[in-house]
């Protein structure tokens, strides 16, 4: 690929690639590219200046205004099957998906007990040690102190991408391995 010669051309070469996909993937994809790059997280929305929602519209021409979704119904959507999906599940949602005003970049073991008050699941023995686990996993990394996680594209990955999956479904299953004839048989081919 040839080196855009200016802005201009850059920014359209962006727009291309991201046309046909939707607000959301696009937010998705320019946020991994940021990472991808080494820049660092998001511009964020200058101070004083409410956040700016995308308006779409609807097939009837009808202009539409994104609805926030509350946290229940954001788990309950995404149905995690594990803790550790549960908490990759609670970080995205408060950092993409919260209403603006209870959005944070990362969260604590009060936020993941909290959560789970919220949308009605068992409240988990040790929180603090389930968010270490998700990170262990990679779906989150450490945050700016002790205690706090952030998501990370792992687990963006995950929670936008593979979930929610069915009641009882089992994640996609990896080609099984072929089974090799004991080394006695193997040696009586050969001869």
């Amino acid at each position: 690929m040839t080196k855009p010669t200016d802005d201009f051309e850059a920014v359209r070469l962006v727009v291309a690639a991201l046309d046909g996909f939707d607000s959301t993937a696009q937010e998705r994809i320019l946020r991994w590219a940021r990472e991808k790059v080494g820049l660092a997280g998001s511009p964020s929305t200058p101070v004083g200046s409410p956040a700016i929602k995308p308006l779409t519209v609807d097939v009837s021409g009808t202009l539409q205004t994104p609805t926030t979704r509350d946290l229940k119904t954001f788990v309950s959507e995404k149905n995690p099957n594990s803790d550790v999906q549960f908490a990759a599940t609670v970080a995205y949602f408060y950092r993409f998906e919260a209403p603006p005003q209870e959005r944070k970049n990362e969260i604590n073991s009060n936020d993941l007990q909290e959560a789970c008050r919220l949308s009605n699941r068992e409240r988990l023995k040790l929180p603090a040690q389930t968010l270490r686990n998700a990170h262990g996993l990679g779906l989150l990394d450490k945050g700016s102190s002790s205690g706090l996680f952030t998501i990370n594209s792992v687990g963006e990955n995950l929670v936008a991408m593979t979930l929610p999956r069915k009641a009882g479904e089992k994640p996609p299953a990896t080609k099984p391995k072929k089974q090799r004839a004991p080394k006695k048989a193997r040696r009586a081919k050969r001869k």
